[in-house]
């Protein structure tokens, strides 16, 4: 029987959920959980998405900018209003709360830190690009969603993609949808997954070294 094409966008972000969901549960190291959590994520994305994980960059000088971009507006509202995340729009029984997901020793230990960047800045992008704009934009136009190319404009699609997107990201589903709706709109303009996963991997990159900067550990919760 041959394979669901579906599998190869969906399958290494619904292994990720699953696995910050395990590793949530269980009781391990921060170093021998970020080592875990990217080796098995890393051989996840090799085998089952690799044949369609598109690295081409068609346009570097605009896509480098909206990585940017996103990242100024994530930490804006932070920066000029502290303690705003706090409301109960924010901070309540269905979207939890933000904290950090390292411990105090893990904050300091140089290993665990990079070893989360690169789960930031490699992985996450990879595989949330292949999931929301790569698959799913598509497959809310039509099921069969390898005819329809990527970057397609459907308004459904796009809104939906971006709510979605936004509920993924908990409290700061504020900000979560206004990067859902540029990385949609910038899907639509370069209809290169490529593209998108640069202006993630910047975005989230970025935000890594604000984090260890800044000691904002509530952004990796």
């Amino acid at each position: 029987m041959a394979q669901n094409p579906a599998v190869r966008y969906i399958g290494p972000f619904a292994v990720f959920v699953g696995l910050l969901y395990l590793f949530r549960t269980l009781v391990l190291p921060d170093l021998v959980a970020q080592v875990a959590f990217v080796s098995l994520m890393a051989v996840i994305v090799i085998v089952v998405g690799r044949p369609v994980v598109d690295l081409r960059v068609r346009h570097v000088w605009t896509t480098v900018p909206l990585g940017i971009l996103v990242f100024v507006l994530w930490i804006l509202p932070d920066l000029f209003w502290p303690g705003y995340r706090h409301y109960w729009l924010f901070e309540n029984a269905l979207l939890g709360m933000p904290h950090p997901s390292l411990s105090l020793s893990g904050q300091t230990n140089l290993g665990v830190i990079l070893l989360r960047s690169v789960r930031a800045t490699v992985i996450v992008p990879i595989v949330e690009e292949l999931f929301w704009r790569g698959w799913l934009m598509r497959w809310l136009i039509q099921p069969d969603f390898e005819k329809v190319p990527l970057g397609t404009w459907s308004a459904q699609a796009f809104w939906i993609t971006a709510v979605l997107f936004a509920t993924e990201h908990g409290s700061y589903w504020d900000v979560g949808l206004m990067a859902g709706i540029l990385y949609n709109w910038w899907m639509i303009r370069t209809k290169s997954l490529g593209d998108l996963i640069l202006a993630h991997g910047i975005t989230n990159g970025l935000l890594c070294v604000y984090v260890v900067a800044y000691g904002k550990w509530e952004y990796w919760s």
